[in-house]
C-alpha cells in the first residue's frame, strides 16, 4: 500500500459530499474529452487498424460518463466510511486509498491525450496497464473499507481490461506509430 500524500490526494471535504464526489471526475474526464478535439479524435480512431470488437465511437462517451459516475460514488462511500471509522488502522487505509484514487484518476485522464492527441500508442499502453493494475489493487483495498465501493470497481476493471486490449491491439495493428505521414508526391 502507498502512504497518504496530501498534496496529490483530491481533498476528504470533496470525495465526503455525495454530488461533489460522482461529478468531479465526471466534469474532469468532459473536459479532457473535449479537450482532446472530439472530432479529430474520432477521426483518428475511425482512421486506425483496429482488433476485433472494436466499439463505434459515439459509445464511449455514454460508458465512461458511467463508469466516472460510479468511481466517483465509490469514492465517497470510502471517503465517509473509512474516515469516520474509530479505528485508526481503517482511516490510515482509507486516506492511502484515496490517494491511490487521485493517481488513478490523473493515469485515467492521461490516457486519452496520450493515444490521441500526442499519438504515443507505447506510453499510452503502459499508462492503461498502469491503471489496470492499480484499480484491481484499489478495488481489493476498498473492498475491506466497503464492499460496495469495492464491487463498483467491478465494471471499471471490466472496462479497463477492454480499453487495455483495443489500445494495445491498435498500437500493434499500426506498428506502434500513431503519427499521419504525407503522401510524398513525385
Amino acid at each position: 500500500m502507498t502512504t497518504y500524500i496530501p498534496s496529490l490526494t483530491i481533498p476528504s471535504a470533496v470525495l465526503q459530499h455525495p454530488a461533489a464526489s460522482v461529478l468531479l471526475p465526471i466534469a474532469l474526464g468532459t473536459a479532457v474529452g473535449f479537450g482532446s478535439r472530439p472530432s479529430d479524435t474520432q477521426k483518428t480512431y475511425l482512421e486506425l487498424k483496429q482488433p476485433p470488437l472494436r466499439p463505434p465511437p459515439w459509445l464511449f462517451g455514454p460508458v465512461w460518463t458511467v463508469l466516472y459516475g460510479v468511481m466517483g460514488y465509490a469514492s465517497h462511500r470510502v471517503a465517509t466510511i473509512g474516515l469516520s471509522s474509530i479505528s485508526p488502522a481503517t482511516v490510515e487505509t482509507t486516506q492511502a486509498s484515496l490517494t491511490l484514487y487521485s493517481i488513478q484518476l490523473g493515469l485515467n485522464l492521461a490516457w486519452m491525450p496520450l493515444f490521441f492527441v500526442a499519438k504515443r500508442p507505447v506510453e499510452a499502453s503502459i499508462d492503461i496497464v498502469a491503471l489496470l493494475g492499480l484499480n484491481g489493487y484499489l478495488a481489493y483495498v476498498w473492498g475491506s473499507i466497503d464492499e460496495v465501493a469495492g464491487w463498483c470497481q467491478v465494471p471499471y476493471l471490466g472496462w479497463l481490461g477492454f480499453a487495455t486490449y483495443l489500445c494495445v491491439g491498435a498500437g500493434y495493428l499500426n506498428n506502434w506509430d500513431l503519427e499521419t505521414r504525407e503522401v510524398k508526391r513525385e
